[in-house]
């Protein structure tokens, strides 16, 4: 069940926690007005949408949702999310994202994430909690940001495109087939992904692809299947890029200890 007692307006009460374990569904947690949210599992492998981008998580990252920004959560398999809530006025100094990101989070982040979870807040009256709260930001301003994020575009076309792309067979899909039935030349693509991506067309197809492998792995699929189904020549073509865009093979990324 979820883990919700938490009072909004308590000024004694600086972080606030959700917890709740689910198997292949969607999910739009708790949001309130003047509360950050770092979203967490602990288990299983988590997809969280906004209008502006998609990210993927497996269990040691973590995303920064500031104040304000409507978010939806999908998962794959089972998933035990764990989610924290920090009040926006307690930002840690030093670390302070105006905008979402993807963090690696430290074995102390999530046995914090954990403890939180069963006080279901951190109340400052209470002198192990006031502690713990201490913990919590120091830690928070010592987190690495990795590049997770698949911008979403805005362009009827490009938003077509990229609907196409991550679509059953667009992994397989020839670029030239892809752009003809988007009513768009290479060129003109290219220049809407720049403009409203920040990514050429060839980074985000990657990272798209990137972002498939790791629900695919956490669904137990091979390497070399997945490699075949994303449309990878082979297996090791596979790992290489896998590589250069997380720094580890597929395998140690899942198993990082």
């Amino acid at each position: 069940m979820p883990n919700s007692r938490q009072p909004y307006l308590d000024p004694t009460i600086l972080v606030r926690s959700f917890g709740v374990t689910l198997t292949n569904m969607a999910l739009i947690p708790p949001q309130a007005p003047g509360w950050h949210e770092l979203i967490y599992a602990t288990q299983g492998v988590l997809t969280v949408r906004t209008d502006q981008a998609v990210w993927v998580l497996p269990p040691h990252r973590a995303v920064w949702i500031p104040q304000g920004i409507n978010h939806k959560l999908e998962m794959t398999g089972t998933v035990a999310l764990r989610n924290l809530y920090l009040r926006a006025d307690i930002r840690p100094a030093g670390w302070a994202p105006a905008a979402c990101c993807v963090v690696n989070v430290t074995g102390l982040l999530r046995e914090i994430i954990v403890r939180t979870i069963q006080w279901s807040v951190l109340d400052t009256r209470k002198p192990e909690q006031r502690r713990l709260i201490g913990v919590l930001l120091d830690e928070l301003k010592v987190l690495h940001t990795v590049p997770l994020q698949l911008p979403a575009p805005k362009d009827e076309r490009a938003v077509r495109f990229a609907a196409l792309a991550v679509g059953e067979t667009g992994a397989c899909t020839p670029l030239p087939k892809l752009l003809r039935a988007c009513g768009a030349s290479r060129r003109t693509m290219e220049r809407l992904f720049q403009e409203e991506t920040a990514m050429s067309l060839g980074q985000w197809l990657r990272r798209q692809k990137l972002l498939q492998s790791l629900k695919l792995l956490a669904a137990g699929r091979g390497v070399q299947g997945i490699a075949e189904e994303l449309g990878y020549q082979s297996t090791s073509a596979f790992i290489a890029m896998f590589r250069r865009e997380l720094g580890e093979t597929p395998g140690r990324y899942f198993n990082p200890d």
